[in-house]
Order: structure tokens, then sequence, then C-alpha cells
């Protein structure tokens, strides 16, 4: 979902492309010159939590919703076309939690959302226990159990199998228990998914008469969670510079090991739907979002890059191109062919692929550390 690429423009079409305003004053050169620098940041965060993060969640939970009216028609009417309808469901829900991991700040880790939705590694024996064990499912018992026992790559394993040869699980080979099984954790995860949108649009404590969670980021210093303007921009500089690292240094180098004869697929993130690198690359296009200020790629709003432009335009264009450049360089890691990633951890070629991907986001990871995230102190509004 890159819309655009501000590798040829001009710093002039740079900014607008990204809903940066007109021609610097003689004022914004002295600062620049100087190391401090202006820029109004209340349309940026505003933006950013409302066109970025809200909306993302807002996704997120529709496709919940989706997600779980696919497991009930799978459970009424088991065929081929209704188990490939909830698997893309779960891929479709998949994308905006992906893309969301830039920004795994506020509820999502206050109300310890994000282990009940995504914990890996899945417990397969344990779940293997549960369809044996069980006669029937209920959410409400799910949601007691422990968290590699449900959300997404339960789901997975159910939807697709195990992954080892393929992630084409024929109907035959689900069962009536795993379908039931599969429903009652898609109403677990659709009331998940519905918590965090509210806590971020109603109410960030439930019952509680507590403001929605974005207020909080775009009212800063009005509550204990961010004291200034300069506190929310931290906090949007490190979930980039967080998932970054969780990609290259966590979720590729991990498996990918230190050569071939120590790859271990088992610590390959979405392995059975063979999944991975749509999953890596989406983390990276959340922090595209998060840069540009962008979520659905539609709109030129201001983003993270308008507050660096204003401080060093060749830094903005630069962690741009480093930006498209880890998500090409991710998903180039297949080579034409479709090689899923826990098969390229074990290929010469592939893992070859796959040390460029984890160089560029290296880079990338550099850029925003040393180069970005020290802007917040030369800047005058801090």
């Amino acid at each position: 979902m890159i819309k655009k690429t501000l590798l040829a423009a001009s710093l002039a079409a740079l900014l607008a492309g990204c809903g940066g305003s007109g021609t610097k004053s003689d004022s914004d050169d002295n600062n620049q010159t100087s190391g401090n620098f202006d820029f109004a940041a209340t349309e940026m965060i505003t933006n950013i939590t409302d066109d970025v993060i809200v909306a993302g969640y807002s996704e997120l939970a529709t496709k919940a919703g989706d997600l779980h009216l696919a497991t009930i028609t799978l459970w009424n009417s088991p065929s081929a076309e209704s188990l490939k309808a909830a698997q893309d469901a779960w891929k479709n829900a998949r994308k905006p939690w992906e893309q969301g991991e830039s920004h795994i700040f506020g509820p999502v880790d206050s109300l310890e959302i994000d282990p009940h939705l995504d914990s890996w590694p899945l417990a397969t024996d344990a779940l293997a226990k549960q369809l044996n064990d069980n006669t029937s499912f209920d959410a409400d018992i799910i949601r007691g159990w422990n968290d590699n026992l449900q959300g997404f790559h339960a789901m997975e394993y159910l939807l697709f199998g195990d992954g080892v040869q393929n992630n084409v699980k024929p109907i035959a080979d689900m069962t009536q228990k795993e379908r039931e099984y599969l429903v009652e954790l898609a109403v677990v995860f659709k009331g998940y998914a519905e918590d965090l949108e509210n806590a971020w649009k109603v109410e960030f404590d439930a019952g509680n008469s507590t403001s929605p969670y974005a207020d909080r980021l775009k009212n800063p210093g009005d509550n204990s969670n961010y004291s200034s303007q300069v506190a929310v921009i931290e906090e949007l500089i490190l979930g980039m510079i967080g998932i970054v690292d969780e990609v290259g240094n966590g979720k590729i180098a991990e498996p990918f090991g230190t050569d071939a004869s120590n790859a271990d697929t088992s610590k390959v993130e979405s392995q059975y739907s063979w999944n991975s690198l749509t999953d890596f690359s989406n983390n990276i296009k959340g922090v595209k979002n998060v840069w540009e200020g962008e979520f659905s790629g539609n709109a030129d709003e201001q983003g993270i890059v308008n507050f660096v432009a204003a401080a060093d335009s060749a830094v903005a264009i630069r962690v741009s191109r480093e930006i498209d450049t880890a998500i090409t360089a991710i998903l180039d890691i297949e080579g034409g062919i479709g090689m899923p990633f826990r098969q390229a951890i074990t290929d010469a070629d592939g893992r070859q692929r796959i040390q460029t991907a984890i160089d560029a986001l290296t880079t990338l990871q550099s850029s925003l550390e040393n180069d970005v995230q020290p802007l917040k102190e030369k800047w005058n509004g801090k």
C-alpha cells in the first residue's frame, strides 16, 4: 500500500505530498542553521491519532466481526469455499493488527490486549489436548485460558493446518470440534478488538467515566500519560523504532539463525498460513503510516516526516527512502516464486535475500534512533 514515493521529489513536493505547508521562512532557515527548529505539532498529532491509530483499530474491529461471521458460515456449511473464506477473513484481520504494531502503546498494552490476541509461539500440544478433552467450547471459558491457546495463532492453526508441507488445509481434515472451537475463538477475538477500539474512541477505562485514550494524545498536559506534545512525539517515534527492531532482530533474525544449520522454523511467526512475509512487511508499512500520516494511503495529511523535514529535509527524504527499501526487501524474500519465510531461512539464495532485508531494517533503525529521535530535543515547541 505504497501510495507514492518521496525520493525524486524536491523538498517542496515532499512537504506537499505528506501534508506539509508552504515554503520556509527566513526564521526557519535561521533555526535550522542554529540547530533548533519550529513546527506546529497539533495538526500532526491529531491526524496520526485519528486517521492512523484510531482508524486502524476501527478497521481491526470491523475485520474481527467479518472473521466471526466467516467462522459461523464455516460451522454451518463446511466446504472448501467456506474454509477459504474464513482463511481470507483471518488474513484480512491480520493486516490492520500488524500495521498497528508500529504504535503498540496505550490500551493495547495496559489492558493486556496484545497477548490475548497475538501470543506466539502457540501451545499446539495443549491445544490438541483441549480439542480431545472438551465435548464443547464456550467463549467465556476460553477467555480465561492461557493466551497461547487463543487469539490469531490458535485460529491460524485450525484454519491452515501445521504449515509444514503447505498452507492448504483440506476441508475433510477439519473436524466438527475444530470448527466449534474456531467459532468461539472468533467470539473472544472480536470482543477484544472491540474493547481496543472503544478504549481509543469512547472510554479508556470502561465503566469508570474516563476519556478515550485518543484524547490523551491530542490533549497532552491534561492527563497523566503525556505531559506535553514532545512526550507524544517521543511515544510515536519510539513505537516506530520498537517495531523495526522487533522485525529485524526478532521476527526475522531469531529463526534465521547464524547459518542454515541452526535456522529454526519453530520460531517463525504465522508459519501455519505462510503469512510471515506479509506480516513483516505490514509491520513496516505501519511505520510508514505513522511517518506519512496516512493509514489508507489516500489522504495528504501530516505525519512524523513533516516534523523531521522542518528540522532537516535531507533526513526526511533519506528515511522515507529507507522505509520503502525495507518494505521492498522483506517482500523480495520470496524470490519471485512465492517461497515462504519458513523455507527461505534454510535456502541458500533465500538466506541472502533475508540478509538484505535485515541490513535494510538495521539501516532504518539506526536512522530513526540517531537522526530522528534526537530532533525532539532541538524542537522549539518542547
